[in-house]
Formats: C-alpha cells, sequence, structure tokens
C-alpha cells in the first residue's frame, strides 16, 4: 500500500500511540505490558506503586525514561520506517514522549535518539505538542526538526472569521507561522502546522453550520466532545434552506481554506473538508461506523464548487515560493534592498499604527509580502512574485486602497472569495480602492511594468 501511495505521488506519515497501553489504570486487565514489568514501563505514583499517573487521560502512561521502553518505542519506529518505507510519523500526546518525572524536556532521551538515530533523524516528526498532565502544554516546546500541531492558528482563525474582538494581531502572526512562538533556535516556519479542524471535533461545513455539538447518537448524552468550538451557525442551527445563509456558510469555507492555504507554515487538511463533508453537528464521532463517520464521494453541487476552489488555491500556493518560505517573514526593513519582507497595512493603504493594532473592533487588514526581500539575504538576481492579502471579518464591506510599490505598475486579483470560480485576471491600479466584501478574503498580484 505504502508503494501505491508513493507511486502516486504521496507521502505517508503514520499517526502513532506511544503514550498508552490498552489496560486502563489499576481496575484494568492484564493484556500488554503489566503482566510483564509493570513498574518498568509505567509512570506510577510515586507515594503508591498501585496507582498509575494518568497523564494520556486513559488510566496509564508508558515511561519512556527508562531504557527498555525507550529501546521498544524507537525499535517500533525504525521498523516502519526502514520495513515499511513511511516517510513520518504524527505522535499522539506527544508530550508523554518527552517527560520525565519532573516534566518535560526538550533534551529528553527519547527526543534526542530519533535526532541522532540515522534512520528516524530522516523522516518528518509530527507532534501534538500537548498532553493531560502538569505543563503538558509544550507548543513550540519541541526541539528542532520537529514539526507541531498549532492549536493557535485554529483558535485564532476561527474566532477571527467568526467576528471576533481584538484578534487582528494574533492573525497576523498566524499567518506568519506563529514566528513568536517558532521563531527560534533555527527553527523554520514548517514547524508549525496549521489547520482549522481535525479528526476530533467538527468538519468544517459543521463549523460554519452549528453552534453547539450535537452527539446525542454517541449515547453519552451529549456530554462527550469538546464544547469549545468557536463555531458559528450564521442564524439556524444545521441544514436550512435559506438562501443567504448557505451562501454566507460556502463564503466562509472558503475563507477558512484560503487563509490556511495562504499562510507561512504547514497546512493540515481533514479529508473531506474540501467538499463541505458534514457529520451533523457531531464533534466527536470517533466511535460511529454510520453515515456520520463515513466520506461520502457523490458531491453535491456545492460540494464540487467547493472543491474545486480549494484545488486552484493549492495550484497558487504551489506556484508562489513566497507563500512557502523557508525563513520567517519578520517585518524587518532591509537597508541594502530598501524593502520589508512583509509589511501590515490599514484599510487606507497605510501601515499599521500601534493604535490600530490595538483597536478591539478592527477586523479589516492587508498583508504586504514584498517578493524583492530575499529570504537567503544573499542578492541574487530577479525577485520572487510579490502578493497583497486582504482579509476583511467584517458584517460591513470595506473601502481598501491598494498601496503603490516601486518597480510595479499595477495590481492582479487572484482570489476573491465572494466568488467560488476564477475571477478573470482584472487590473487594478496604484491608489484605487476594493470593495471588499463583508466576511471575504482577496489575493493580488503585483505586476510589473514589463507585465501586462
Amino acid at each position: 500500500m505504502v508503494a501505491h501511495l508513493h507511486h502516486a505521488g504521496l507521502e505517508v506519515i503514520l499517526d502513532v500511540v506511544y503514550n498508552h497501553t490498552a489496560e486502563g489504570n489499576e481496575l484494568g486487565p492484564t493484556l500488554s505490558m503489566r503482566g510483564i514489568d509493570n513498574a518498568s514501563y509505567y509512570r506510577l505514583m510515586p507515594d503508591d506503586k498501585r496507582y498509575y499517573i494518568n497523564d494520556s487521560g486513559t488510566g496509564n502512561t508508558l515511561d519512556l525514561s527508562h531504557p527498555c521502553v525507550l529501546q521498544m518505542v524507537t525499535d517500533s519506529l525504525r521498523y516502519w520506517a526502514s520495513e515499511m518505507h513511511v516517510d513520518g510519523f504524527r505522535f499522539d500526546l506527544a508530550t508523554i514522549l518527552g517527560r520525565y518525572h519532573d516534566g518535560f524536556d526538550e533534551r529528553h532521551s527519547f527526543l534526542v535518539a530519533c535526532r541522532q538515530d540515522p534512520v528516524l533523524r530522516q523522516v518528518k516528526l509530527v507532534a501534538e505538542p500537548w498532553d493531560c498532565g502538569p505543563g503538558g502544554y509544550q507548543v513550540g516546546g519541541f526541539p528542532p526538526g520537529w514539526m507541531e500541531w498549532n492549536d493557535k492558528f485554529r483558535d485564532t482563525v476561527r474566532a477571527f472569521w467568526k467576528g471576533d474582538e481584538g484578534q487582528l494581531a494574533d492573525f497576523a502572526a498566524r499567518m506568519t507561522a506563529s514566528g513568536n512562538m517558532f521563531n527560534q533556535r533555527g527553527r523554520r516556519p514548517q514547524a508549525s502546522v496549521n489547520f482549522i479542524t481535525a479528526h476530533d471535533g467538527f468538519t468544517l461545513h459543521d463549523l460554519v453550520s452549528y453552534n453547539d455539538k450535537h452527539n446525542e447518537a454517541n449515547d453519552e448524552n451529549n456530554q462527550d466532545g469538546s464544547n469549545n468550538n468557536l463555531s458559528w451557525n450564521h442564524g439556524v442551527e444545521g441544514p436550512t434552506e435559506d438562501a443567504e445563509i448557505n451562501t454566507l456558510r460556502l463564503r466562509q469555507m472558503r475563507n477558512f481554506f484560503a487563509t490556511l492555504l495562504l499562510a507561512q507554515g504547514t497546512p493540515m487538511i481533514v479529508a473531506g473538508d474540501e467538499f463541505a463533508r458534514t457529520q451533523h453537528g457531531n464533534n466527536n464521532a470517533y466511535c460511529q461506523d454510520s453515515e456520520i463517520g463515513w466520506i461520502n464521494w457523490d458531491l453535491d453541487e456545492d460540494g464540487a464548487a467547493l472543491l474545486k476552489f480549494v484545488t486552484r488555491v493549492i495550484k497558487l500556493r504551489q506556484t508562489y515560493p513566497i507563500l512557502r518560505r523557508s525563513r520567517f517573514l519578520v517585518g524587518d526593513y532591509n537597508e541594502e534592498i530598501g524593502v520589508k519582507d512583509v509589511t501590515w497595512l490599514a484599510p487606507d493603504g497605510n501601515e499599521m499604527s500601534v493604535e490600530q493594532w490595538h483597536d478591539a473592533n478592527g477586523r479589516c487588514l492587508g498583508m504586504l509580502m514584498d517578493g524583492r526581500a530575499q529570504e537567503t539575504g544573499i542578492r541574487r538576481p530577479g525577485a520572487d512574485a510579490t502578493l497583497l492579502l486582504v482579509v476583511n471579518a467584517h458584517h460591513d464591506g470595506v473601502n481598501f486602497t491598494l498601496p503603490q510599490v516601486p518597480e510595479g505598475s499595477h495590481y492582479e486579483c487572484l482570489i476573491d472569495t465572494n466568488q467560488d470560480d476564477a475571477r478573470s485576471k482584472e487590473h487594478f491600479a496604484f491608489g484605487s480602492q476594493y470593495t471588499v466584501t463583508p466576511r471575504s478574503l482577496l489575493l493580488f498580484e503585483l505586476k510589473r511594468e514589463d507585465q501586462q
């Protein structure tokens, strides 16, 4: 199977759970390591070793600080990489794997082993950087060479497009791969795994269609699953025949996808979101072997249109290297070249002021990524494309002034999420005002004087 996926141009990232085994707590059965060497394989309560430390939330926690456990896990990883040829691993509750008895340590023997092992250091290592234990939230805390799920991206982008107050500064940070968390110790923007949805929680369709979870089918009285979803149904809970609401929901899904795919970092998409798959409001569907959890590949008109839009934005990301830089955008002025790598713009086309960054009601922002700012620091002929991203999460339209850029001639619109199909390549002059539709996103390319 892995070979067939590779032949199709797809890498295989294996989701692995090395943080616990299936026995549960001290009341559970003896199925795995408990009957072999309970004290070595598990972390036990220091005052009463009959009981397990439960940083995994499942009743027990493996102790990777013990040499035998460390060898078991690394042997398993090496087998999957060398014999089965998978391209990397996503580690469930990865903080546990780097935890000593006194807390998480980026120099933990497991994390060091992954960096030093001749097989494991060549594959992709992706952490879910939290667990249930003390100090368990470690986003940005893993060593160089690791990628991390960035839940700050998820929460900020959801809140921004929902129209919550005071999100502009955080939104800008997320669009630049959360450099405030990851731009350290030689790490790259790719370390930030950006996502809007994951296998746990709402699908993207349900994120814009439900205010509340609807997990009744799980037979737990709707008590399971998270209540903190930052979702918005746009006026009606669940399915509706209201054309205006459905149009807005589709535009919001396009906004989410465009934000995800145009942001610096590594984008992650849940299968089915690209054509608006629904779980009917269930945000904890792991137990559902039914149409709630299945993927229906027979697309309706809206699903097919969304898929076409997502495909187009993915191609744009592949076309423009500036959207997937290997160094962080920091906004510093390069005196030699005379440009900033990124400039943040207010609707009047001028740079954002301190007061505007702190305006709780601010919901419109421009992000000018200048292709003349060469990320290596080494002068070379030519330049990458210069792109202008404009977002408006306000319920009203905003007139945005397109800024003048030296060596440029005009702007060409590449994306307008108010439309679900490709725009005709209209030209817009410097200083012209573009009316940004309420709750929409725009992407422009700067054209040089020799480009028409």
